[in-house]
């Protein structure tokens, strides 16, 4: 991986250097922002793809209100073999 210069201009630099922990070097900050906004952004997307399926798939979206309603609070009950 080649490494990158990327520019920025004062006052960015300055907005930055007041949010980074101390500890953090700027790039490392930068590169962390980066792939935080990059995972964000894939969950996002994946979120809309799994909306398509729900409003797609009758019995997927069935499937999805019967989890969504599941007690989470008792123990699940245990089948007989």
């Amino acid at each position: 991986m080649s490494a990158t210069t990327v520019k920025l201009d004062a006052e960015l630099l300055q907005e930055i250097a007041g949010v980074k922990p101390r500890e953090q070097t700027l790039s490392a900050f930068v590169r962390e922002s980066l792939k935080r906004e990059l995972r964000r952004r894939k969950m996002r997307d994946a979120a809309e793809a799994y909306v398509t399926l729900l409003a797609g798939d009758p019995q997927e979206r069935n499937e999805m209100r019967e989890w969504g309603s599941a007690r989470l609070s008792s123990a699940p009950t245990r089948r007989r073999k």
